[in-house]
């Protein structure tokens, strides 16, 4: 069979989306819980009362409120694009068998999946299978690897993404962790290069500076089969875009995937700097921006806006009505 069919749908009118996203702006600023991460300086003295929404279709309609353009680190958020990128020059079956695809049901910075799972297999959604991917980039060392992997999450954004030199200062002095985590990586083989060529891979696209808005921009691209709804750019074939929403349904909210998948029904993905993107295949990408996180590290702002936003556009993916006789 040459064309398969496929379950999807489309949004609501704009008017409609942005009256949804406003109302819910709203309800969710009041909520103040949360604590801004205490992993990085830089993340523990943002503004922790900024919060931003926008959605993008797939056909390139922008609905966005609040602070939807206000910068903040890109973090984990990177990690399924990334992966995207690498599954391109690996092949999905390759990426697979060398990064692993299930849930470590650990914190995300964890050392102890790595020295427990068979060749230190972890999951490209937490922070040791990234480091992983981040070995796996194509080029000759680090400045080909890095040009190859900011050309391509530019590419998602739709527009040239730069590094926060500050921050990535900032994370580069004190991200203690992650060297234990890539220490424990190469001590396993599970390193495509050197660990500190693949940490220091990790640490920049961490470290790359986005809006909720480019959150959208790149979430829509992955619900539109790798096209990017603003520019119409190809950026990754469309085969791929399922293996990469699988691994961020799997583990992209970390230990509370499940929880997130319970309440939203979607594939995301969330960073320590308090972005979520949120994909709804063939409809569009929902970026949020709110540093305020729970004990997983997820915005909670974020969550709950997706959870609200899901319900009311239609966008879960586990959502159906009965036949109508």
């Amino acid at each position: 069979m040459t064309d398969a069919f496929v379950s999807t749908g489309h949004l609501p009118a704009t008017t409609d989306v942005q009256r949804v996203l406003e109302t819910t702006w709203r309800e969710v600023a009041r909520d103040t819980s949360g604590e801004n991460s205490a992993i990085y300086p830089a993340l523990a003295a943002a503004d922790s009362d900024q919060f931003g929404l926008c959605i993008v279709s797939t056909d390139g309609r922008v609905s966005e409120c609040g602070d939807g353009h206000a910068g903040f680190a890109l973090m984990s958020v990177a990690k399924p694009f990334t992966f995207a990128l690498v599954c391109a020059r690996l092949g999905t079956e390759r990426a697979r068998a060398e990064l692993g695809v299930n849930a470590t049901g650990a914190a995300f910075n964890a050392v102890d999946p790595v020295l427990a799972a068979p060749g230190g297999r972890t999951n490209p959604m937490v922070n040791a299978g990234a480091i992983a991917t981040c070995s796996r980039l194509p080029g000759a060392g680090v400045e080909e690897q890095w040009a190859y992997l900011v050309a391509g999450l530019s590419a998602f954004a739709g527009r040239t993404l730069a590094l926060d030199e500050d921050l990535y200062a900032n994370v580069s002095a004190t991200n203690v962790r992650n060297r234990e985590i890539a220490a424990a990586l190469a001590t396993r083989g599970a390193l495509a290069t050197s660990g500190e060529d693949a940490l220091e891979l990790y640490t920049r696209q961490s470290s790359l500076l986005v809006t909720a808005h480019d959150l959208a921009v790149m979430g829509a691209t992955l619900a539109d089969g790798g096209v990017n709804p603003v520019t119409r750019q190809q950026v990754v074939p469309a085969e791929l875009c399922h293996p990469v929403l699988a691994v961020m349904a799997t583990a992209g909210m970390y230990e509370h995937s499940g929880d997130w998948l319970y309440d939203v029904g979607l594939p995301a993905k969330s960073g320590i700097g308090g972005g979520v993107v949120t994909v709804s295949p063939g409809k569009g990408g929902l970026g949020s921006f709110s540093p305020r996180l729970d004990a997983a590290g997820n915005s909670v702002r974020g969550v709950r806006a997706a959870a609200i936003l899901a319900r009311e556009l239609g966008l879960g993916v586990f959502a159906s009505r009965p036949l109508s006789h």
